[in-house]
């Protein structure tokens, strides 16, 4: 199968006092047409800056962003709404923030097939909203409603609603999920592989719950200070991690069972600051195993195992391990 987007050796750098913070670096891979790729890690790790930058929210500080083979890193912003916009859609983590309260929800619904669709009859327009509606589960009574009248399972079924309104073929999901109760949870998650399904969407689906990645995701991106660091088939990653900041991840993950005693690896040390970082391996400082060559030397995104990439000096001592 083809590859939908093709992230090349992408960096997103913001300029602050102390120096420049590497929020996304060199972070390179492919995500397959019909495919998600999950990507996670810790808060401030840069999975979202990293969606964003796809989204061209941030305008990438260097590397290529292939869309069907066409870079759309380097377009002018006027050429990239004009002719990709559509395609790429986002679905946003706080579905209450996202959302402006001075509409109801089909006038939310209605405003990007407006902005993007001017050659639509206003019945039209409504039309393709009350479709969406329908498509996503939101009852047509509650066309008239707001959202603060709305609980947030519903509020983020008009963020899907919005996103798919225009028949994009990728979605980013920056942690749809996060701010809803577990039950909610799985329906929303549901509904996104439903769709999947329905329309061949290719998804990068951001969150820092590997139970959650775990559920939905073909491919796995652990991301740690703006660099990913492991990424294989999901299944692979969770058979046999091989990163150590992996394992400290899965290790966190609860089991359902009291009687079973899981043990936890946990981390100690400081994080190493991403403004202007030294050209060693950032999780050095928390790494239990760590050497005099990991503070001395950046370890490169090596294949393991066929299509297992780990950025680790050490990695085959750790796939004995796994």
């Amino acid at each position: 199968m083809s590859n939908l987007i093709e992230v090349k050796n992408l960096k997103k750098y913001f300029s602050t006092p102390k120096g420049e913070l590497h929020a996304v670096d060199n972070v390179t891979l492919n995500i397959e047409k019909g495919k998600t790729i999950g990507v996670v890690g810790e808060s401030g790790c840069g999975k979202s800056t990293l969606g964003k930058t796809l989204m061209r929210l941030h305008t990438p500080t260097s590397g290529e962003i292939l869309y069907n083979g066409t870079d759309i890193a380097n377009m002018t912003m006027k050429e990239f709404k004009k002719t990709y916009r559509a395609n790429i859609q986002m679905i946003f983590q706080d579905p209450y923030a996202s959302l402006d309260p001075r509409m109801n929800v089909l006038q939310l619904i209605e405003e990007p097939i407006k902005v993007n669709s001017k050659n639509l009859s206003k019945a039209e327009v409504t039309s393709k909203a009350k479709e969406m509606m329908d498509l996503v589960g939101l009852a047509k009574r509650l066309e008239g409603s707001y959202p603060h009248e709305l609980d947030g399972g519903r509020r983020q079924r008009i963020g899907i609603a919005r996103a798919l309104s225009l028949d994009p073929d990728f979605i980013v999901c920056d942690e749809p999920v996060s701010a809803l109760d577990v039950s909610i949870q799985a329906q929303i998650l549901n509904l996104l592989q439903d769709l999947q399904k329905e329309r061949n969407l290719t998804y990068m689906f951001i969150t820092h719950d590997m139970s959650v990645v775990k559920h939905i995701s073909d491919d796995i991106a652990v991301m740690y200070l703006g660099q990913m660091i492991e990424k294989s088939p999901a299944k692979e990653i969770f058979r046999e991690t091989i990163h150590p900041y992996s394992q400290a991840l899965l290790s966190a993950i609860p089991v359902p069972n009291v009687h079973i005693k899981k043990e936890r690896m946990i981390l100690k040390g400081e994080l190493t600051s991403p403004i202007n970082p030294k050209k060693c391996c950032r999780f050095a400082a928390r790494c239990p195993y760590a050497t005099e060559e990991c503070s001395a030397k950046e370890p490169q995104l090596r294949e393991i195992r066929p299509n297992h990439f780990v950025a680790c000096h050490y990695a085959e001592k750790f796939v004995n391990k796994a």
